[in-house]
């Protein structure tokens, strides 16, 4: 089984505008995220996808990989089929694509392993992974994404509401009285099966949540997960480097 692993990264972030190339304890993000996704050893190549020439001559001064893509593209799902079409047309073929967040400066690649290792399973279309919430403020947020599985582990439903509804209980009881996961957002697809997903138009559960993976669900694919222990701290705004203020 190859194994592709993309790097989507935009410039034109909205709440961050140019983040992939901000410094952070001198490399840059989208540095950082490159050099720890190469040390998961499942990875037969990394791509860094991105529609920004500033970019590509940032990853090239390094020897990263890089590809330019569309800047049309509404996700990283259709910029990760973008990099397979044109690998494919060079006569290279990958069996399952990891999309790895850009703005995760010490992703950790036991995470990466853990999505693939949801591909020895027979039948796995899509993966990702989730993380049990211990904190009632989790629960609230909508920025924190909800996820009920089945006994298999495959994905049900994500939702920013909380989900499931625990009845009968006080909502400050709820964390103590049902198990509750959020999405932690790495996705891996078969190459086949991401060519399906892209190519789907937009659901209503969808267009409700703004959820991408809804699309997936209503349209029957199955969403393998992993329970994990570990979650890489994600820079959406700059407030969020304060996170990260001791770490190297």
């Amino acid at each position: 089984m190859k194994i592709l692993g993309v790097i989507p990264a935009r410039y034109a972030s909205t709440r961050f505008p140019g983040k992939p190339l901000f410094v952070i304890h001198g490399k840059t993000m989208i540095r950082r995220v490159y050099e720890q996704t190469m040390k998961c050893e499942d990875l037969d190549h990394v791509i860094v996808a991105t529609d920004d020439d500033s970019i590509k001559m940032h990853m090239d001064s390094f020897g990263g990989h890089v590809i330019m893509t569309s800047d049309k593209h509404r996700s990283g799902t259709e910029r990760c089929l973008e990099v397979v079409n044109k690998l494919t047309q060079i006569g290279k073929k990958y069996d399952v694509v990891i999309n790895i967040q850009g703005d995760e400066p010490y992703i950790d690649p036991l995470q990466i392993k853990q999505v693939i290792s949801c591909f020895t399973q027979p039948g796995t279309e899509v993966a990702t992974l989730i993380k049990k919430i211990i904190s009632t403020d989790e629960l609230s947020d909508p920025n924190v994404v909800k996820v009920a599985i089945d006994v298999q582990g495959k994905a049900l439903y994500f939702s920013r509401s909380t989900i499931p509804f625990t009845r009968g209980k006080d909502t400050s009881d709820w964390i103590h009285s049902t198990i509750y996961y959020k999405h932690i957002g790495i996705y891996g697809y078969q190459s086949d099966v991401l060519k399906q997903l892209v190519a789907l138009p937009c659901s209503p559960l969808e267009s409700a949540e703004s959820l991408e993976q809804l699309r997936w669900l209503e349209n029957g694919f199955h969403i393998q997960t992993q329970i994990t222990e570990i979650e890489s701290v994600s820079i959406d705004v700059p407030m969020d480097l304060l996170k990260i203020t001791n770490r190297s």
